[in-house]
C-alpha cells in the first residue's frame, strides 16, 4: 500500500507539520506522476526564473501540469489542492485553473 505525501511547493516557507516541502515545479510533478500526494498547496514564485524551461519553474506550471491530467489520463487521481501564494496576479490565475481543474475532474467522474 502506497504512502500518500501533503506536498508544500515553497522554495522560502517552511513546511506545515505532517507536510513535505519541494521547492521546484518539476520534483512537486515528479512526485504527483508517482500518484503519492493526497494534499497539495502551492507557492507561484519559486526563485527568480520562471516557466517550465527553467530547472525552477513556478506554482502554476504545476496547475497546467495537472490541468493536462485531468484531460488526458483516467487514472490519475486529483489531490486535494490549495494556493498560499503572496502574489495577488498569480493567485487569481491559479485559483481559475484550478476552478477549471475540478471543473472537469467533476465532470469526468460523473460520467
Amino acid at each position: 500500500m502506497k504512502t500518500l505525501m501533503k506536498i508544500y511547493l515553497d522554495d522560502e516557507r517552511q513546511a506545515p507539520k505532517g507536510w513535505v516541502r519541494t521547492s521546484d515545479a518539476r520534483s512537486t510533478i515528479n512526485i504527483l506522476k508517482r500518484g503519492l500526494v493526497s494534499h497539495l498547496s502551492l507557492d507561484h514564485d519559486l526563485g527568480e526564473e520562471t516557466g517550465i524551461g527553467y530547472p525552477i519553474g513556478c506554482g502554476y506550471d504545476v496547475l497546467l501540469w495537472i490541468e493536462e491530467q485531468v484531460h488526458t489520463n483516467p487514472d490519475f487521481i486529483l489531490p486535494e489542492i490549495k494556493i498560499h501564494t503572496a502574489n495577488p496576479s498569480a493567485r487569481t490565475k491559479m485559483e481559475l485553473g484550478l476552478k477549471s481543474i475540478k471543473k472537469h475532474w467533476k465532470k469526468n467522474a460523473s460520467t
